[in-house]
């Protein structure tokens, strides 16, 4: 069992017998039971004892259990405590509310609230185009779950969602300087959710809908839609689709074909996979099949459901039918956006020459990456440990920092063009390979170019 990234990372605090050997001998044990050894600290060192602190990298949960065993089993060595370092990171939450002025004096406050800040609110209710101006809302995004389908956990509900709401909003900070709250609805029900949102949306300047199941996303994005004058933007649906078109771009460039001319299977017809086949077929592709449990979806199949119907309208030019694999045959690109295990290896060697394969289900993908890249041209997955990692947060900020600086009313598709070309662009002619078909998400030039995108400059 090979240890992967630091998601699965524990710290042992061990008691030995005061023989530094002793310790060689623990790292010696952790690497025989696979794991990986990232920091040896002695933190006390005595005539009787030796205190050490021990980090090192699992492949998983359970693997991470076995570490600790393996430790305790080197002679004179005692596991006194073992920490997590993944929930140390979260103990208290990841984010926090600071002031931007300063609040030592009696003038601070009679400036920065009452009774300056009476003035200030009279202003805004005389003029409320200034709001965005001299408040926060210029610069704040609500990221608003009502927790139904949370990573790849499924439906856990909002308080178990508010950690990665949180992260969210780390991220908006991070690479976009943007203010991010994070929102847990304690409601499934579309018309709660919806009101939920119209009533909080004038203290923001944007909205990132986030984990809301399908098809429920699709209604609850359409009417704030109509009904708001901010920004409304389904992450999972839309950041997915700016990545996803970006990246193959770029794949396409590697194997010299051309979006108008290939044939692209998507396993998944959820949010994301209506979004990335809304989008490719915005971008030029013609001939698009998606695929979902019962096989491919046809418009002559008057059984689907309506949100199924919908999207086979305006795809499966061919009205092909049959299973993942059926389909798969002759294809240039394979996209997964639905579940673990579902494309055999194998199975790509079927496909057209320089085949192009993204399989993006998180964190399990649709087929190893590694087993995919001994048959395919070019392979993308959602993971940190593959290269070509498609991840949303090449999108996201960069997309929020062009809309609340345009103090745009709305997302459009050619919007949506502009950032993914900004992000395949940022990929140099001469950095572009098999294995680097997008950017790092911690570029610099990233959100910045996509933010440009987004407000039409460049």
């Amino acid at each position: 069992m090979a240890a992967t990234a630091s998601s699965y990372s524990i710290t042992m605090r061990l008691h030995t017998d005061p023989d530094h050997g002793v310790v060689g001998a623990v790292a010696t044990a952790i690497a025989q039971a696979g794991g990986v050894v990232t920091a040896i600290d002695v933190t006390d060192s005595s005539h009787q004892r030796l205190v050490v602190d021990v980090t090192c990298s699992a492949a998983d949960a359970a693997h991470a259990q076995l570490l600790p065993e393996a430790a305790a089993a080197v002679d004179g060595v005692e596991v006194y405590r073992v920490s997590d370092r993944t929930f140390l990171l979260h103990i208290g939450g990841k984010i926090e509310v600071t002031s931007k002025v300063p609040l030592r004096t009696r003038d601070d406050l009679s400036m920065a609230y009452t009774p300056g800040v009476g003035r200030v609110s009279m202003a805004l209710a005389e003029n409320p185009d200034d709001i965005p101006r001299l408040t926060i809302k210029g610069n704040s995004v609500a990221v608003v779950t009502d927790g139904s389908a949370v990573l790849g956990l499924g439906n856990i509900g909002p308080g178990a969602a508010l950690p990665v709401m949180e992260g969210k909003a780390a991220l908006f900070k991070r690479f976009a300087d943007i203010d991010a709250w994070p929102i847990c609805l304690a409601s499934q029900d579309t018309d709660e959710i919806v009101r939920a949102v119209e009533m909080i949306a004038p203290g923001f300047g944007g909205i990132n809908l986030e984990d809301i199941a399908a098809p429920r996303c699709f209604e609850i994005e359409r009417r704030l839609r109509a009904s708001l004058d901010i920004p409304v933007f389904h992450d999972d649906q839309h950041g997915t689709a700016i990545v996803v078109l970006a990246a193959l771009t770029n794949a396409l460039r590697v194997v010299k074909k051309s979006l108008d001319s290939v044939r692209v299977v998507v396993s998944g017809g959820g949010a994301a996979g209506t979004a990335i086949v809304t989008l490719l077929i915005a971008a030029g592709v013609t001939d698009v099949v998606v695929v979902d449990r019962a096989g491919a979806l046809s418009a002559d199949d008057e059984s689907l459901p309506p949100a199924h119907r919908e999207l086979a309208a305006v795809t499966n030019p061919r009205r092909v039918t049959g299973d993942l694999r059926t389909v798969l045959a002759g294809a240039d690109v394979f996209i997964g956006v639905s579940a673990p295990g579902v494309l055999k290896a194998e199975w790509i060697s079927e496909m057209a020459p320089d085949a192009v394969v993204f399989a993006l289900a998180n964190p399990d993908p649709e087929v190893d990456p590694a087993e995919a890249d001994k048959y395919a041209a070019v392979v993308a997955s959602g993971r940190s440990d593959y290269p070509n990692q498609i991840n949303n947060v090449l999108a996201f900020p960069g997309v929020f920092r062009g809309l609340l600086d345009a103090r745009a009313s709305e997302v459009t598709i050619d919007m949506l063009l502009r950032a993914a070309e900004a992000i395949a662009l940022v990929v140099k002619d001469d950095e572009l390979n098999p294995n680097f078909i997008i950017p790092t998400v911690f570029h610099p030039d990233v959100p910045k170019a996509v933010a440009a995108a987004i407000r039409g400059e460049g």
